[in-house]
């Protein structure tokens, strides 16, 4: 259960209580709807108030979010906590960790660990991943613990991440040796008869924009970095393969499996602004060692 207070600043006097959250505090719709169904959990003034009630200037809010946890835990599970508090926990997910449960990994997610750790520390929340990554993709991973955090998250986190790349061209189709910098600009779509892999299509794909810059280069391997201006399945996989330069170890687009297992992405850094305190939070992790491929 998490509680928020508010005190109705004078530009908000005498509009409906509805508004005032959505416009002021950016609740949901989803959240709203929750919340008329549970009229309990919204006090005015310490009185219960409905939604298309008025509120003034000067008066107090309070409102109850609840959760109600449903992955099954694993406390056997190892996973780095960066950053928490009452709103947002960022974890350091390991290679060979989905996020989520699925019928082929009940039991070995992240998911599963959060709702160990809740258990641990005597919390009842619902996993809510706000940044996803692949099963095999390192790094952080931000998770917000109540549905108002979700609500003002989703979309809302910059990520950064670095790759180690084919130093040469694998395809002949792009450029021998990988540019400085540069950007990818070219649409996804999945591939038809699959439900995992992904190609670039410029006729039927969705907008897919990624940019990197080179940060130390091998003659087999280069290590870069990489951030998105959009988030599709698989973006930065399928956009250095498509450009000749897969990831080192990924299978499923072309890498070079014979120095590293799953393919070689970390997300080294985070920010966002903080749902509840209204201020920017900057983490980040130590790079993986990559640079042992560099030779």
């Amino acid at each position: 259960m998490r509680i928020f207070t508010y005190t109705i600043p004078p530009e908000y006097d005498g509009v409906k209580l509805e508004h005032y959250l959505r416009s002021a505090h950016k609740y949901s719709g989803r959240i709203i709807v929750a919340l008329k169904k549970k009229p309990e959990y919204v006090q005015y003034n310490g009185v219960h108030i409905r939604m298309v009630d008025p509120v003034f200037s000067g008066g107090e809010v309070q409102i109850q979010l609840e959760d109600q946890p449903h992955i099954p835990p694993n406390p056997d599970l190892k996973v780095e906590i960066v950053y928490e508090d009452d709103d947002v926990v960022v974890f350091n997910k390991p290679s060979g960790m989905p996020v989520h449960p699925s019928r082929n990994h009940a039991f070995d997610t992240l998911g599963n660990f959060f709702a160990a750790h809740c258990i641990q520390t005597g919390q009842a929340l619902i996993f809510r991943p706000v940044t996803r990554l692949d099963a095999d993709t390192t790094g952080l991973c931000v998770v917000a613990k109540n549905s108002l955090s979700c609500s003002k998250l989703s979309g809302k986190v910059n990520k950064e991440y670095v790759a180690l790349v084919s130093s040469r061209c694998q395809t002949g189709m792009g450029a021998e040796v990988l540019a400085e910098e540069g950007t990818i600009d070219a649409p996804l779509a999945r591939v038809d008869g699959t439900a995992i892999k992904r190609c670039v299509d410029f006729e039927q794909g969705k907008r897919a924009v990624t940019h990197f810059r080179v940060m130390d280069r091998g003659e087999k391997y280069t290590i870069v970095k990489v951030w998105t201006e959009t988030g599709r399945t698989h973006q930065i996989r399928v956009h250095f393969s498509y450009i000749g330069h897969p990831l080192a170890g990924d299978a499923l687009y072309g890498g070079d499996q014979s120095d590293f297992f799953g393919h070689a992405l970390h997300c080294a850094r985070v920010s966002f602004l903080h749902p509840t305190m209204n201020k920017e939070v900057y983490l980040c992790t130590n790079i993986n060692n990559y640079t042992v491929y560099i030779a």
